[in-house]
């Protein structure tokens, strides 16, 4: 899929924010702001590629994703597919695959790339 480049804030999770924990403490949040975008993808630059002891990145780790669009935020379920230090070590680029995000979700962010897309 095209990518857009553009700079929208996130803020990311391991845990899904719609679960109960039961009284488990949730994980702590990280905040970043994206490189690109596609109607199937995200690159994510994130300032640490930890959460605690858990890492952001490698085999099938799943991200929640509350990405700050101008018309409101969107949410989705990612996994992350690679990472890379950025050269300027200003973080860690996440390159990651959507796997879930509701339909209203989707017509947003959607609608949001054509527009990005048309300014380019």
């Amino acid at each position: 899929s095209k990518r857009v480049r553009t700079r929208l804030t996130f803020t990311l999770s391991l845990s899904d924010p719609h679960v109960s924990t039961n009284g488990s403490r949730r994980l702590p949040t990280l905040n970043g702001h994206t490189l690109d975008v596609s109607v199937t993808g995200l690159a994510l630059i994130v300032p640490a590629i930890r959460i605690g002891e858990h890492y952001l990145a490698g085999a099938d780790r799943k991200l929640y994703v509350k990405l700050d669009l101008p018309g409101g935020p969107v949410e989705m379920k990612v996994v992350s597919v690679r990472y890379e230090d950025m050269e300027d070590g200003s973080g860690y680029l996440i390159g990651a695959r959507i796997l879930e995000i509701s339909d209203a979700d989707r017509t947003s962010f959607e609608k949001y790339i054509l527009a990005a897309d048309s300014r380019e």
